[in-house]
């Protein structure tokens, strides 16, 4: 099966953070389908406006990789997007489908939910760190198109205290792996 090319993500980012959900989110041996997303463009939310330089891949490349480190102890999964701008698509869960005993071994917990559901534990599990920063899709994450596409739903972002309004937040409505 072929995998998403950069020309995917080159389109405008809220279509791309939709079209996310669904697809497969391949790292190594662990696989897992997108069910929830976030869009980052150039609004008050956005490391383009509040963290300019270390979000420089964010503003001048799509279909790169952008992780960042959070509260201390998290990493964070971004696609980049949006051929004529900043842009930015969070990956914040997935439902595991393979390579579950890893992930379990990474995550320290046997529980399926909680593996990927939230986007530090998505990284702790599939064992993505600050050395994909910047890295083209393709080369160590690859992500395959969806066979179907699923229900989805918008509602705010999470976790935000600028630009709360927009409703950029995209997920599978009857995916349990959701993280809220």
């Amino acid at each position: 099966m072929a995998y998403l090319t950069s020309e995917f993500f080159a389109r405008d980012t809220i279509a791309v953070a939709r079209d996310l959900i669904g697809t497969v989110l391949i790292v190594g041996s662990c696989e897992g389908r997108i069910v929830e997303t976030e869009a980052y463009t150039t609004d008050a939310a956005s490391h383009s406006v509040m963290r300019p330089r270390q979000s420089a891949v964010m503003q001048q490349t799509f279909g790169h990789v952008y992780v960042y480190f959070i509260y201390g102890m998290y990493y964070c999964l971004n696609f980049t997007t949006d051929r004529e701008g900043a842009g930015a698509v969070l990956i914040r869960a997935a439902e595991p489908t393979r390579g579950l005993e890893m992930m379990r071994e990474r995550r320290g917990t046997s529980d399926i939910k909680k593996l990927a559901s939230g986007p530090g534990r998505l990284c702790q599990a599939l064992g993505i760190d600050l050395s994909f920063n910047a890295e083209r899709i393709g080369r160590r994450i690859k992500v395959k198109p969806r066979m179907t596409t699923p229900e989805i739903v918008s509602s705010k972002r999470i976790g935000i205290s600028r630009a709360m309004h927009l409703e950029w937040r995209f997920y599978e409505r009857s995916s349990t792996f959701v993280s809220r």
